[in-house]
């Protein structure tokens, strides 16, 4: 049975309707229209439905909607915009990172929680940050060069 269910996503309220065994990836894409966060694999394996929740990066794809009420959640549309990318994006751009870009979201998600709480890494902390998600285009080393330029100046999120 739907019921309504409060969530709190790139600092605005909504009030969306659900099963309450549904993923918050399906209504964060299919109700609230964000798309950054994208189906992959379904099963918390490859990264590409990778959001924010109180900071934190977390596979929105196994997330039950009611198990985000409450708490803040960021996806990549949060970050920046079109016009006003952020700091992460910018440096994903400038590095030219982005081949079929299915991956991007999860790798950006990732690698902002990951500066945030380690604002000065070496090539081999990136890596292994951004292990466990898949990136089948090859685009690696942009990727690790991306992140290495952003965390130049990064300032990690109050």
């Amino acid at each position: 049975m739907p019921r309504t269910i409060h969530l709190k996503v790139n600092g605005k309220q909504h009030a969306i309707e659900a099963e309450p065994d549904t993923m918050l990836l399906y209504v964060l894409r299919d109700q609230l229209g964000l798309h950054g966060p994208k189906f992959g694999c379904g099963l918390s394996q490859c990264g590409a439905c990778t959001i924010h929740l109180d900071g934190a990066a977390v596979r929105s794809c196994v997330l039950p909607a009611t198990a985000a009420e409450g708490r803040e959640i960021t996806t990549l549309e949060g970050l920046g915009s079109v016009d006003k990318p952020g700091p992460l994006q910018q440096a994903f751009i400038d590095e030219q990172a982005v081949q079929c870009g299915y991956c991007i979201n999860g790798m950006i998600m990732t690698a902002q929680a990951f500066l945030d709480s380690h604002p000065d890494p070496s090539r081999d902390d990136i890596k292994q940050a951004l292990d466990n998600n898949l990136c089948r285009c090859g685009t690696h080393m942009r990727i690790v060069r991306a992140v290495e330029r952003a965390a130049k100046n990064w300032r990690p999120a109050s």
